[in-house]
């Protein structure tokens, strides 16, 4: 390998599908940049939120000359830095795909303050913070405020604006092959539905069960495709799920092929959201680019890319109202399609530039070697 280039030392500390296809998709569309990777399995989340930096404590690869050190936001880099001094002279950006300041409480998490902590001592030890986006920064910045405020003293001023001072907004890119256009909304009388995200509490299993039980009381028939990566243990909704909606499952569970997924997403008719917790959305703007409506809350930074008016009218509080509103604007469309715009800022092509200049302007002129 050449040696005048950059070398840049991703930190991936809580490795879960969405990071590693950040990580991977960065490798291959900047090959200008040497790179290499240090990751942890996203499992045991409390002990790897506040253990990585633990876990790497003996790591070659930290006492090697880096130019560049892009941590993701599960790592602790104050740590880090702290561990290996020599780490404190290499730039470093810190890439948020979530924050822990932003999640919905299930009733299972402790009460601790300690991942938001974690989250913001990585940032303040960041030379620089790119977020997915804007909804996740302001989340962010509006939960450090909030916390700074419950604790009792000898507080640095300024902090939530210094942070935000030194942020901006780098999406997850959509790759280009997805983008398809293609006909709206095929099948009016019997549309294919789809759901495509994580099996868990925050993306709202409950309310997608509560909008089709409200779409089959109005008379509205539909087929659903039922789709995402799944968990040893899931909301008991999915069962409800499939038990009252079988006869309209054509999928339900995990797509194992890519290319059957993406097939999947050309032929479904809208995509649906009912989350309470989405930091970018990826699998909306896939399905999107695929061709598929968007039917999603107005919340969360769903507005960022679907025309607000198209959003549903939020209610986190009310999940039966909310359910009332989605279906009520879903049957709308099928009479009155409207256009949405193709996600085309989030392709591939457009965001690569913006990550090269990122990378070559934050990455240091002169690598500096082991003591």
């Amino acid at each position: 390998m050449s040696p005048t280039r950059p070398r840049i030392l991703i930190l991936s500390a809580y490795d879960a599908a969405s990071h590693q296809r950040w990580r991977q998709q960065l490798v291959n569309s900047l090959p200008e940049f040497e790179w290499h990777c240090l990751s942890l399995p996203p499992r045991y989340f409390s002990w790897r939120i506040r253990g990585n930096a633990l876990s790497w404590l003996n790591e070659p690869l930290l006492q090697q000359p880096w130019d560049l050190l892009l941590a993701t936001s599960m790592t602790d880099l104050a740590s880090l830095r702290g561990f290996h001094p020599k780490l404190a002279q290499v730039p470093a950006l810190l890439y948020l795909h979530e924050n822990q300041f932003a999640f919905p409480d299930s009733g299972r998490q402790f009460n601790s303050y300690e991942p938001q902590m974690i989250n913001l001592y990585s940032a303040v030890a960041a030379d620089r913070l790119l977020f997915n986006s804007e909804w996740n920064r302001q989340s962010f910045v509006q939960g450090v405020a909030g916390l700074l405020k419950k604790l009792p003293d000898a507080l640095p001023k300024g902090l939530p604006q210094a942070l935000l001072a030194k942020s901006s907004i780098l999406p997850v890119p959509i790759e280009d092959k997805l983008f398809v256009k293609r006909a709206r909304l095929t099948d009016t009388r019997c549309p294919h539905l789809l759901w495509n995200h994580r099996w868990e509490y925050d993306k709202g299993p409950d309310r997608l069960l509560k909008l089709l039980d409200n779409l089959v009381a109005r008379g509205q028939d539909f087929r659903l495709s039922l789709v995402g990566e799944q968990f040893r243990q899931q909301p008991e909704a999915f069962a409800q799920i499939q038990q009252a909606h079988h006869s309209r499952l054509l999928h339900f569970g995990y797509q194992t092929q890519v290319d059957e997924y993406h097939q999947l997403l050309q032929q479904a008719d809208i995509v649906l959201s009912t989350a309470l917790h989405d930091f970018q959305g990826l699998s909306m703007l896939e399905a999107m680019a695929s061709g598929c409506l968007a039917l999603a809350p107005n919340r969360l930074a769903y507005p960022e890319y679907i025309p607000t008016e198209q959003c549903y009218a939020s209610h986190p509080q009310d999940p039966d109202t909310e359910a009332d509103a989605a279906a009520e604007q879903l049957i709308h469309w099928l009479h009155n399609p409207p256009e949405q715009p193709a996600p085309n800022n989030w392709r591939l092509s457009q965001l690569t530039p913006a990550y090269r200049q990122t990378i070559k302007g934050s990455a240091s002129s002169s690598r500096g070697q082991p003591a």
